[in-house]
């Protein structure tokens, strides 16, 4: 394929994404933005009026970033597993398979738009934030890259979640064994600080926690850990997911009959 005929394959794929979440709005953003209020309205505002402040912020203004942070992985995560998933079940992935297009081309599609939607349903939240709090940004660069770079993170982690599913009932099983104790042991209710040393050890296997806090100090300005170190361990599995999820694809790895 030349460099025209796969950037329409891109495009393509990205525009089929983004009009399937967005025609069922009402069930792809809606939900995530009512439950992010809801955390809100009892966790920031009842809870926190009592909890009073959390490493020197407002514990309303310390739970926004994971709370903005946790829309974002668990919908670029169930974007991918779900539309993926979808075309496998109805061997209609087979047709793009023995198509010419490049694997890395329909990997891109697909990640793509598992980030458009994080991204997407993560500024909506963020603007219902404003409702109870005056966000602010302390440095725009480390918001920016660290939201993106994690939202492609887990739109891979849905691809390869798909790959290996057979049935509707194992993609909703990492989102609810792995990815949902995960995140809300990541630091987005708490400071790690709070925890005694032997578990501020464990906690700090979870890579969520990192971009949790890398995402908390691009907002506030505060971190439990080193920031760099989350940058780095963030790019190691976009490199790595990447990879694995290239050569599923380039194997067939339970998409053809």
């Amino acid at each position: 394929m030349t460099i025209a005929e796969q950037w329409i394959a891109l495009c393509t794929i990205i525009r089929k994404e983004i009009v399937r979440f967005t025609r069922i709005w009402g069930q792809t953003l809606l939900p995530p933005v009512i439950t992010m209020g809801l955390y809100f309205v009892i966790f920031g505002q009842l809870i926190g009026s009592r909890i009073g402040e959390m490493d020197g912020f407002r514990y309303m203004d310390f739970v926004v970033p994971g709370l903005i942070m946790m829309s974002v992985i668990t919908n670029s995560y169930g974007n991918v597993v779900s539309s993926f998933f979808g075309v496998k079940f109805q061997r209609s992935i087979e047709e793009v398979l023995v198509s010419p297009t490049p694997n890395y081309i329909i990997l891109l599609g697909y990640v793509f738009g598992g980030v458009c939607r994080g991204l997407l349903v993560g500024f909506i939240v963020t603007l219902v934030s404003l409702l109870f709090t005056d966000l602010t940004i302390y440095s725009l660069p480390i918001t920016v890259s660290i939201v993106f770079m994690t939202s492609v993170v887990f739109a891979l982690a849905g691809f390869f979640n798909a790959v290996f599913a057979r049935t509707f009932d194992d993609i909703s099983i990492i989102p609810t064994f792995v990815l949902t104790p995960l995140t809300y042991l990541g630091g987005v209710f708490y400071s790690i600080s709070l925890l005694p040393p032997f578990w501020q050890s464990v906690s700090q296997l979870n890579p969520i926690l990192y971009m949790v806090n890398a995402f908390r100090y691009g907002i506030l300005g505060i971190s439990d850990i080193n920031i760099a170190h989350a940058f780095m361990g963030v790019m190691v599995f976009v490199v790595l997911l990447t990879i694995i999820c290239l050569r599923l694809l380039a194997h067939g790895t339970r998409m053809r009959s």
